[in-house]
């Protein structure tokens, strides 16, 4: 460890397999509180490699539990976080929204750690329970096109570091690498990240993996489609600049997006939008990414037909339905102490 913290703190990239090692001596207890700490403050004073990350990734996901669920022909839907805008859980709403339009999700997420409420966060506060049961996560997949897979269930190494991590309370690189250890690595993604130069080594991480992703950033600073402004969008087969306007879409305020300050101010926006009762705003912006989400799937499909799909799937009682059967079936779950 001491020969890695010399190498980052002479500002020096790391190779493949030092990212590898360095990752594992701090999530296998070979690593001090005090070289974790230092070794996660050498690595935010510069930006990650695609070798960094890449390293760091093989070492998560080698050290998963393993998951065997009935089909990958599902998407995730997820950000970075630590964007620091304070949005509602608009990828969580987002990915209910696109299981209830029946298209399947697996959704990977965690508590809040850079942001107050995490996707996790605000799911357990709806009613929905975590488990490792494949047989139930499987049921649930089959009989609601979606179910969640809480990453501290998923990836116990990770749990050396969850408390650093809660009492830095700011972005670190094990934000980016959230979106990309899915346990079930499903075939389609849709990932936002809060700089550009993320995007494009997110993009080199996923081009060989997914069938069908998209990433986005919002010029802004948000890790998602905000509908604020313009933003960039990557996906295997194009790159460009797209404003609200070019979807048939009007433009938002933040304030639009707030999402109060507690939980219940957040559990309060969600239940509303799935309910087709959120403001215009709300429900606009978690439309237009789950669109994109539905995009993923097939790429002929315009933006506003996949919007109109997910808007008749909302508008319908459908999505809500959908979600609240989730909830009654996550209540039967082999259940596990975190």
């Amino acid at each position: 460890m001491k020969k890695l913290l010399n190498k980052l703190f002479d500002h020096q990239e790391l190779t493949h397999h030092e990212a590898k090692d360095l990752f594992r001596q701090i999530t296998d207890g070979t690593a001090s509180d005090v070289q974790i700490v230092a070794a996660i403050s050498a690595m935010k004073m510069r930006s990650v490699t695609a070798k960094e990350l890449k390293g760091f990734r093989e070492a998560v996901l080698e050290h998963a539990l393993p998951l065997k669920l009935y089909t990958n022909e599902a998407i995730d839907l997820c950000g970075t976080g630590g964007d620091g805008q304070n949005t509602f859980n608009i990828s969580t709403t987002a990915a209910i929204v696109i299981a209830g339009a029946g298209y399947k999700v697996i959704k990977h997420g965690n508590y809040g750690v850079s942001s107050p409420v995490g996707s996790s966060t605000i799911l357990e506060s709806l009613g929905y329970h975590f488990t490792i049961d494949e047989e139930s996560l499987n049921e649930q997949l089959q009989e609601t096109n979606m179910c969640f897979l809480h990453a501290p269930l998923f990836h116990p190494a990770l749990k050396k570091v969850a408390d650093i991590r809660k009492d830095l309370g700011v972005r670190t690189f094990f934000n980016f690498l959230g979106p990309l250890v899915n346990p079930a690595q499903p075939k389609y993604q849709l990932t936002g990240v809060y700089n550009l130069q993320l995007m494009r080594i997110y993009k080199e991480i996923l081009s060989p993996e997914r069938e069908g992703f998209k990433i986005v950033h919002s010029l802004d600073g948000y890790d998602e489609v905000s509908l604020t402004g313009p933003f960039k969008l990557m996906s295997n087969h194009e790159e460009f600049i797209l404003y609200p306007e070019d979807l048939g879409l009007n433009q938002l305020k933040q304030s639009d997006l707030f999402a109060g300050e507690t939980i219940v101010d957040s559990k309060s926006i969600i239940y509303s939008i799935l309910k087709n009762e959120g403001t215009s705003a709300q429900k606009n912006v978690v439309l237009a990414n789950a669109a994109l989400g539905i995009q993923c799937f097939d790429r002929s499909k315009s933006f506003i037909s996949a919007f109109n799909e997910a808007q008749t799937a909302l508008a319908s009682g459908q999505v809500l339905t959908n979600f609240e059967k989730a909830i009654s079936l996550s209540h039967n779950f082999k259940t596990n102490p975190l």
